[in-house]
């Protein structure tokens, strides 16, 4: 997996799937960067979480499980382990499961996964096992995407298969059948819309570009100034009563 956000911070980090060679960027609201709001009693993201490279969730397929298209991004990761990792870092993992999120209509898969480099990773290789070593995160999990959006206005999120987590085989064929619409995607068998798909390493893909190229794009880019301060209400937390 490829590393977006560390555990335990806020700001909403994605790969731009919009811009060429598909950096790491924070994503921006209305004119603002955005993060993730303190939901009481969670601190952030309470994984490292990031996504799976070479899959794309696409939006024009409907899901036969969840009745809903994908939501036009790579499919997302939640690394449970006890490292936080560093942003853009990447990583091998376990796979052991997913979680079926509804999000604003669309599927929104979220694989559960641990580092293969985690003390205790040979002890985890199905989802049962997250449920027996680590009591209480997968009922975490759920209780932190349904409500992580309503401190900005909108509902709760709701779930596929009544909120119950999918097995390790299910989340294998979730990530292999999602890898089969990036092939596509990239291969100009699907039209990807705005998505950029220049990259340096698929050698049939039409968008194929030289390691010459892709050094040139990565140099053109401005380079880094000084970073903005976290704005004081990031760090201010949410408390809100279930209907």
């Amino acid at each position: 997996m490829v590393v977006e956000v560390p555990r335990w911070t806020n700001a909403k980090m994605e790969i731009a799937t919009k811009d060429p060679l598909n950096p790491i960027k924070q994503d921006v609201k209305k004119g603002k960067l955005r993060y993730v709001a303190n939901v009481f009693p969670y601190k952030g993201y309470i994984w490292n979480y990031g996504a799976v490279p070479q899959t794309w969730e696409d939006p024009g397929h409907k899901d036969e499980n969840t009745g809903c298209c994908g939501d036009n991004d790579p499919i997302d990761v939640c690394e449970i382990g006890s490292k936080v990792c560093s942003r853009g870092e990447v990583i091998s993992v376990k796979v052991l499961g997913t979680l079926a999120l509804i999000d604003e209509g669309e599927t929104d898969w979220k694989i559960i996964v641990i580092n293969v480099e985690d003390p205790e990773a040979a002890k985890y290789n199905n989802i049962d096992d997250v449920r027996r070593m680590k009591p209480g995160y997968l009922e975490a999990t759920i209780d932190w995407f349904r409500r992580y959006k309503v401190p900005d206005g909108k509902p709760e999120n709701q779930f596929a298969f009544n909120e119950e987590f999918k097995d390790k085989d299910f989340a294998i064929k979730v990530i292999k059948s999602t890898h089969e619409y990036w092939k596509a995607l990239v291969t100009k068998k699907t039209d990807g819309g705005e998505i950029n798909c220049t990259n340096a390493t698929v050698s049939d893909s039409p968008f194929c570009c030289t390691q010459e190229c892709a050094k040139a794009t990565v140099e053109a880019v401005p380079p880094c100034g000084v970073a903005n301060p976290i704005p004081p209400e990031v760090d201010k937390w949410f408390y809100y009563q279930r209907n």
